[in-house]
């Protein structure tokens, strides 16, 4: 009995994985106004990179993300990861020897 369910459960699993990433789209329009997204219009939130129609719309979507990003992941967006920034090093002054 053990045996069966367990397949049942890695079988549900699996379906689950490709059913949630078939639906999948990237961004396509945007969040604020609806309009065709221009990538030269973005800001990143929480790992994610969101673009925008305009210049305009960076704001309005600052006050709320949330929930923007919510109604996009409801709707079958699936982001663009945001690129991490490299760390910068910083040099340190060399100590005179006494």
């Amino acid at each position: 009995m053990k045996k069966h369910t367990g397949i049942i459960f890695a079988a549900a699993f699996s379906l689950s994985l490709s059913i949630g990433t078939a639906w999948a789209k990237p961004q396509e329009n945007c969040p604020v106004m609806g309009g065709k997204i221009n990538k030269s219009v973005y800001t990143d939130y929480n790992g994610k990179r969101i673009y925008f129609c305009c210049n305009a719309c960076p704001e309005p979507f600052k006050k709320d993300p949330e929930s923007y990003i919510k109604k996009m992941e409801s709707a079958g967006v699936e982001f663009e990861k945001a690129p991490v920034a490299k760390p910068v090093p910083v040099p340190v002054p060399a100590q005179k020897a006494e």
